[in-house]
């Protein structure tokens, strides 16, 4: 069974790019690295699940308390690689997650899905998760 890690290296954090940049095509390669420890500056981890030696599914999180849920695991990013769909990777990946927050004492697991990802949508409510609230967003 593979399992799942946490990059702290910028080597790891190099390795996990390919996946990462099917779910988030407008990040450069050179700048991924820095971004990412950017972010765990502010509590970001990034997991890695590999199997056969590559990295098949990659996902973002902090753990954060918020006056409306408590302490939540927030997931940034959850992608499995498109030529490794199908194959338990990211129902792993998300097992793997909520189990992360129901063992450091979670209440809450959420995540943001863009509108247009209608797989990853019907993936989630297979795995039990519901639409509880509108994400708005304003560019600046």
């Amino acid at each position: 069974m593979p399992t799942i890690q946490i990059a702290t290296m910028p080597s790891e954090m190099d390795r996990c790019f390919p996946v990462m940049r099917q779910l988030r095509p407008m990040l450069a390669a050179e700048e991924f690295v820095g971004r990412i420890q950017t972010q765990q500056a502010e509590g970001y981890l990034l997991a890695y699940l590999e199997s056969d030696g590559a990295i098949v599914s990659v996902a973002g999180f902090r753990m954060q308390n918020l006056l409306w849920s408590g302490k939540t695991l927030y997931v940034d990013d959850l992608v499995t690689d498109e030529a490794a769909r199908s194959k338990g990777h990211g129902e792993s990946m998300l097992t793997w997650l909520i189990a992360l927050a129901k063992e450091a004492g979670c209440t809450t697991f959420m995540l943001d899905s863009g509108t247009h990802r209608h797989e990853a949508h019907a993936f989630y409510f297979r795995h039990g998760l519901r639409i509880s609230d509108f994400h708005f967003k304003l560019s600046l």
